[in-house]
């Protein structure tokens, strides 16, 4: 009899086991492999069965106790096989918010730079492995209704390259210039990121391309994309919006305003994959501005025009997992996201102006899919960047002329 009740206890068990894992797989929107290290199904199955002997053990030991001392056990709790579960759950990243008290929240730092700039729309901005932040300008172009005709081609290549400085470094604790580069070289920036190696990777909306530069070298390293040619094909681009780099060497382009995708390149410029391939639903609009979180091995995109942040797998670590649903974060509060940047597991981002929503900045956990936190207020925020020591975050602002081109110092504390 009682081996009978044991086995009907354990097939019990195996179908809620079942159960219990196929109705969450479902609304998990993460993907696969971000459960923990050292957790997975299994582990969890014979957990569930380990903790159900341990009560019938304990429940045998108590019937042979005298009346008192079983009245006293009673009253302690017993580990379920839902408990282990629970702990279980614990350890797994999935859907489990980040402490607050571990966040950093970016605070101002008023009076900086403590010199005025004169710069054009400052479409990006970056920090170099010295701890410096480097801005991007556009001096006195401005991307309006007649920058493009209808076939995104640049009307204005006659009037030849930017003349000034487009790239300029400052220094951190002052915000004063301190070195510049990039003259007659780009006809319209848009993105800039600086790798652990201190090269730049710029991309150029107007020029339809993507570059990789050593500092204040004139002739790139690297180039991705057709001059002046904008196309859909895999050789060409079209509006490249921002490059993310990984330690790996792998980068990614946001390519951009017009083929809405990400293309995944190795160190040496041959494309590996693009996002999203069939069967990959996701379908984006004007990816702004990417990020990686490698720890998490995941590309999180500021998903413009659909109003949120999606982490599809980057496959740095593995191509295990490439194609499922990207982790994503769409609240009412959001709006049209302009810039991510990462900070170990969690993204900092900016929203732009949308409808009445408060322009301003997020915290977010793409574990949880989740906003937890709010900061800043801004009027037209377009890029953000975190120092390589995670002690500063910088936020660049677009407009009309040097007072609203500009660029902000936020303190993570």
């Amino acid at each position: 009899m009682s081996r009978l009740l044991s086995a009907s206890l354990f097939l019990v068990l195996c179908l809620g086991y079942v159960a219990a894992t196929g109705s969450s797989s479902s609304g998990n929107h993460l993907p696969v492999g971000l459960a923990g290290p050292g957790v997975n199904l299994n582990e969890r199955f014979f957990d569930q069965v380990r903790a159900l002997i341990k009560r019938r053990l304990q429940e045998k030991e108590l019937a042979g106790k005298p009346q008192q001392e079983q009245q006293e056990q009673q009253e302690l709790p017993i580990p379920l096989a839902d408990d282990a579960l629970a702990l279980q759950n614990q350890r797994s990243y999935d859907n489990v918010p980040i402490p607050a008290a571990s966040v950093p929240t970016p605070v101002l730092v008023e009076n900086w730079p403590t010199e005025q700039h004169s710069f054009g729309q400052v479409t990006a901005v970056a920090v170099d492995p010295q701890g410096n932040p480097v801005v991007f300008h556009r001096a006195e172009r401005y991307w309006d209704v007649n920058t493009f005709n209808e076939s995104n081609i640049y009307y204005l290549i006659e009037y030849g390259p930017i003349k000034e400085k487009t790239i300029y470094v400052l220094d951190a604790k002052t915000g004063a210039i301190k070195s510049g580069w990039g003259s007659n070289m780009f006809y319209m920036p848009h993105g800039m990121t600086i790798d652990g190696h201190g090269n730049y990777w710029i991309t150029d909306v107007a020029m339809h391309q993507a570059f990789k530069f050593k500092p204040f070298s004139t002739k790139p390293l690297l180039t991705i994309g057709k001059r002046f040619r904008p196309g859909s094909s895999v050789k060409h681009l079209c509006k490249p919006t921002s490059i993310a780099v990984a330690t790996t060497g792998e980068f990614f382009i946001a390519d951009g305003y017009c083929n809405s995708r990400i293309l995944k390149f190795n160190a040496a410029g041959k494309l590996l994959r693009t996002i999203p391939q069939p069967p990959e639903f996701l379908s984006l609009q004007v990816p702004h501005a990417i990020t990686l979180l490698e720890h998490l091995d995941l590309l999180c995109i500021a998903d413009r025009e659909n109003m949120r942040v999606v982490c599809p797998k980057a496959g740095l670590i593995s191509s295990h997992g490439e194609g499922e649903p990207a982790a994503t974060i769409q609240e009412p509060d959001l709006g049209r996201v302009f810039g991510v940047a990462s900070y170990g597991d969690i993204v900092f981002a900016v929203n732009g102006p949308t409808s009445m929503l408060p322009v301003r900045g997020f915290t977010i956990d793409p574990r949880s899919e989740a906003i937890i936190g709010h900061w800043g207020e801004f009027k037209n925020p377009h890029s953000m960047a975190v120092s390589v020591n995670g002690s500063a975050l910088y936020v660049t602002e677009i407009g009309t002329n040097h007072q609203t081109n500009r660029v902000w110092k936020y303190v993570l504390a």
